[in-house]
């Protein structure tokens, strides 16, 4: 079979890789998760790591404001993660031993969700790795629930089960429950709310209360709905593309990150150009990982 008259397998930025050579000579290894069973609102962010990957094919790989090209690192794109339907904890252990596998690869891991619970199981690996870590959750929502419709795995537990296993900061939240203000206030919990004060002092801010080793979650919900309206449970408000593009730079240029997630992308809920943002906040924030 001629291969020239065939297109190549989607993989990120469609940076060409063969098999046998992509993935040792690869820095960073970005892993998909087709997975969103505790979403209740508006489903569909299991289609939302093939909706970046297809979005991504169209992405110049010379970055404008890091004035390189990305791709240089090594970029390898795993097949998707097969979801178990057993349960949200049982895949959660699942995403947690793909990811420890790579980690052990001495790879750069970078998640794509499906849903924000899957989060749980990059940052158990990752903190077995890196005992200084902290997390760093953009999200418009608190998700510190104990348990939401039976399980303590649902999407709405997220920071919750994050923060039973190292320090958790979040940032854009504009969503809680009563009884998540009370916790947050009892245990004096870092959150920094979006709102019109946002700018160079909240980066420092969240910046400072962060440990040196950091792993950063991304729920796409963290941008206001105007920017980014493809998500299962979008909220009024929020920051934009320059907020938290200018955060992540900031927190990237004082510490060492462990690895990080973009998850949450339901692309039948909005544009196409929200997989594309989504993509492309998926290649400079690798760019502000791993400079040159």
């Amino acid at each position: 079979m001629n291969r020239k008259y065939f297109n190549p397998p989607r993989t990120f930025a469609g940076i060409s890789q063969d098999a046998a050579t992509a993935f040792a000579s690869s820095r960073v290894v970005i892993l998909p998760i087709p997975y969103d069973a505790t979403v209740e609102f508006r489903v569909g962010a299991r289609e939302g790591p093939r909706a970046i990957i297809d979005a991504s094919q169209y992405l110049e790989l010379y970055d404008l404001e890091l004035n390189r090209d990305i791709s240089e690192v090594g970029i390898f794109t795993c097949p998707e993660l097969r979801p178990l339907m057993s349960g949200p904890e049982a895949m959660v252990e699942r995403v947690h031993a793909a990811a420890r596998d790579l980690l052990e690869e001495d790879k750069f891991v970078v998640m794509l969700g499906g849903e924000h619970t899957l989060s749980v199981g990059m940052v158990r690996a990752c903190k077995e790795r890196f005992r200084n870590m902290s997390v760093l959750s953009l999200d418009a929502h608190a998700d510190l629930r104990d348990e939401y419709q039976g399980t303590g795995y649902s999407h709405a537990c997220t920071v919750r089960r994050i923060g039973e296993l190292c320090p958790v900061v979040q940032a854009g939240v504009r969503s809680m429950s009563q009884e998540e203000h009370a916790l947050i206030k009892e245990r004096g919990m870092p959150v920094f709310q979006a709102g019109p004060a946002t700018g160079p002092a909240l980066a420092d801010a969240v910046t400072e209360a962060l440990t040196e080793e950091v792993y950063i979650s991304v729920d796409l919900d963290v941008f206001d709905p105007a920017v980014m309206p493809a998500v299962g449970t979008p909220e009024p408000g929020g920051f934009n593309w320059h907020q938290v593009l200018d955060m992540l730079c900031e927190v990237c240029r004082h510490k060492r990150i462990a690895g990080f997630d973009v998850v949450e992308l339901a692309p039948s809920e909005g544009p196409g150009s929200c997989a594309y943002l989504a993509a492309k906040l998926v290649y400079r924030l690798i760019g502000y990982c791993l400079p040159r």
